[in-house]
């Protein structure tokens, strides 16, 4: 049973990015670029929010970071999306370095759901910069055209934090929230299962 009072604002602001997607697609059906881009755009300013909530009122948690990572993950398909239909010669024209970052991404879901059986939520500095560039470069290309040098650095950016995010996958043989990366994760004892145990039996 859905219990409205387990969610606290931050997370709502993530559900908001999942709950708009039937409007998004509702708004690409009919053609509708210009509202389609405004919504876009709210949501991806709701991935800054809920973050920044989190933080302020102390109100971080597990299921908190879980549904702001589905959240981006849902955001950014509508965004490619609204590429698709808005911009499809754009999209033709480059699918091959499309393709070289999406392919990656989708791998790294697919190994962690494979071994910790949902989506990861390490938020790493290079995955919160992918996550802007891939926003900046997708509203600026709906509202105003490609800027290529934002695509090409967005791609190299994103594969960067995709291969990233992989070796974290296998650094951790449990899933834990907000690592800053791998410098980070070798201090990290979260990595080991001893040290997962030990918290888990308050030692």
């Amino acid at each position: 049973m859905f219990r409205f009072d387990k969610y606290n604002i931050a997370d709502w602001f993530s559900f908001y990015r999942i709950f708009a997607v039937p409007l998004l697609l509702g708004l690409v059906w009919f053609g509708e670029r210009q509202l389609f881009t405004w919504f876009l755009l709210i949501s991806y300013s709701t991935d800054a929010i809920d973050g920044f909530l989190a933080r302020k009122l102390n109100i971080v948690s597990a299921r908190g970071s879980q549904l702001d990572s589905v959240g981006d993950q849902i955001t950014l398909i509508m965004g490619l999306i609204g590429l698709i239909v808005f911009e499809t010669d754009f999209m033709k024209a480059n699918y091959g370095l499309i393709l070289l970052a999406f392919i990656p991404y989708v791998l790294q879901m697919i190994i962690a759901f494979i071994k910790y059986g949902k989506a990861t939520a390490f938020h790493t500095y290079l995955a919160k910069t992918s996550a802007v560039l891939q926003g900046v470069f997708i509203l600026w290309l709906l509202f105003f055209g490609p800027v290529y040098w934002l695509f090409y650095t967005m791609i190299i950016i994103g594969v960067l934090e995709t291969i990233e995010e992989i070796s974290l996958i296998y650094m951790y043989p449990h899933w834990v929230k907000d690592v800053k990366g791998i410098f980070w994760a070798f201090k990290d004892d979260r990595r080991t299962a001893r040290s997962k145990t030990a918290k888990e039996n308050g030692v």
